[in-house]
């Protein structure tokens, strides 16, 4: 009987031991601060890629992202209106390019959950530090945003889609977005035909 006693003791010390070093999450709400219109510093990770720029929210469904690394991106600012996109490099337009296909699927996925997100009164979560974690679905996979005290956007992760957005200095702006319309007379191009290329030499 002893024994049995000793072993459910041992057995309700871990549990607590367990329970204590594995905090648990609290759930709360936060102000909605999702509908500001700012710029950021950005950097993504998606899968085997990263990438960095600045991304710009004038308002719901106006967007844009200007990518600095990798090479294959530098330079390349995405803009997205109401579910359109378009692309430009040193102020000439053009179609996407295969390069940004990918990091273009993973912006509207940020976009639509956060002007989703930015429609309510007030955000919802769990807490963690000092940041609240909304989690949502949408049709390309579950998301988790993660919000400032402000409830201002520092965070996007779909883990379905090894995909993490980190944002910081953040700075508010004007909800106007800049126009990307092509000179006349200038042809459309695309950043994989003006970067810079390295070739080998010949043996």
């Amino acid at each position: 009987m002893k024994k049995i006693i000793v072993t459910a003791t041992a057995f309700l010390m871990l549990l607590c031991f367990v329970s204590c070093s594995s905090p648990m999450k609290k759930s709360s709400s936060r102000k909605n601060g999702l509908g500001s219109s700012f710029e950021a510093k950005m950097s993504i990770s998606l899968d085997r890629l990263q990438a960095e720029g600045t991304l710009r929210r004038f308002g719901d469904g106006l967007w844009e992202a200007e990518f600095d690394t990798p090479n294959t991106l530098s330079g390349v600012k995405l803009s997205f209106s109401e579910g359109n996109v378009t692309a430009s490099y040193k102020g000439l337009s053009f179609s996407v390019p295969q390069s940004a296909l990918p990091v273009k699927a993973m912006m509207l996925n940020l976009i639509e959950a956060v002007d989703e997100n930015a429609r309510l009164e007030e955000l919802k979560g769990e807490e963690k530090d000092d940041t609240l974690e909304i989690s949502g679905k949408l049709e390309g996979g579950d998301y988790v945003l993660i919000v400032d005290k402000e409830g201002k956007l520092i965070g996007f992760e779909m883990s379905n889609n090894k995909l993490v957005i980190t944002l910081s200095e953040h700075k508010e702006i004007s909800g106007e977005q800049p126009s990307t319309e092509q000179s006349s007379g200038e042809e459309t191009t695309s950043p994989e035909s003006t970067a810079p290329v390295t070739t080998k030499n010949a043996d």
